[in-house]
């Protein structure tokens, strides 16, 4: 079973997102914000990090920064899902390393379509 890091800030984002991974089959993990992502990710492997981008103590794109700085995370796919839609905001998404960005609201059904797409 893939495990998944889901990122935000908001509890009922979580929670749908956390709602619509696991009806699919993957085991979530839920992180507040960036800086708990990190912590929760240095303390074991997971197989994709699906990460919100506007949050408070880290945002998603310094998140994904310091994920691809660790060896471990280097090849994990990352997708940001975020309100965030401007190209800018996407290139710096994509310089960080981020394997993909989707714009909420989402469609569980894609999303679970571009996880399976991604996820090894």
């Amino acid at each position: 079973m893939h495990s998944i890091l889901a990122v935000d800030d908001s509890a009922s984002m979580r929670q749908m997102v956390a709602f619509t991974l696991k009806n699919a089959g993957f085991n979530v993990v839920e992180a507040v914000d960036g800086q708990d992502a990190w912590e929760k990710a240095s303390q074991r492997d997971f197989d994709l990090v699906l990460t919100d981008q506007n949050m408070p103590r880290m945002d998603g794109i310094s998140l994904v920064k310091k994920l691809r700085e660790n060896p471990k995370f280097k090849t994990t796919p990352i997708l940001i899902l975020t309100t965030e839609s401007s190209d800018a905001m996407k290139q710096a998404g994509r310089a960080a390393g981020a394997t993909g960005w989707l714009v909420k609201p989402f469609d569980p059904a894609k999303l679970i379509e571009v996880i399976g797409k991604v996820i090894r």
